[in-house]
């Protein structure tokens, strides 16, 4: 593989700068994830995980060891997978990540998604967000429903 890190030209995102291991090989871009330690296709979904994990790991002090990415889950027989989930310490579920691509609006669509991935996970934390907008949700399980916060939730450790 070659380090393509100045070669190719990526969306700005709405996020604290990050310069990831990029490599290009067989005509595509590579991006390394330190959570699942292996090689990526980079897309433009991928770019805006990649960015989270980086700020959640490196600005919020996330622990690690507590992310899930790409978590398969049944809603009504069919298969998803969530783009990512963290854990809290006691290993229950604590905030349910929805990205899109940069170039993705943020509808009503992406919420109701989320909100299916959110029924059987029950995380009390969700964002939506396509890198440049980011939406912050805490889940009230009293009256069920999402409150829209401010900031990103702190780090459940």
């Amino acid at each position: 593989m070659d380090s393509t890190q100045d070669h190719i030209q990526l969306p700005a995102l709405n996020l604290p700068p990050y310069k990831p291991e990029l490599y290009h090989q067989e005509g595509k871009v590579w991006v390394f994830d330190p959570v699942r330690k292996k090689q990526l296709v980079l897309t433009s979904e991928e770019w805006v995980r990649q960015h989270w994990i980086n700020y959640l790991i490196h600005h919020l002090n996330y622990p690690r060891g507590l992310f899930a990415l790409e978590k398969g889950l049944k809603y009504n027989q069919i298969q998803k997978r969530t783009d990512l989930v963290i854990w809290d310490t006691g290993g229950i579920p604590y905030l349910l990540i929805e990205c899109k691509a940069p170039n993705v609006s943020l509808t009503q669509k992406t919420m109701a998604q989320a909100c299916l991935y959110h029924q059987e996970l029950k995380s009390p934390y969700l964002i939506i967000t396509n890198g440049k907008r980011h939406v912050f949700m805490k889940y009230d399980f009293t009256s069920n429903l999402f409150n829209q916060e401010k900031d990103c939730p702190k780090s459940p450790s």
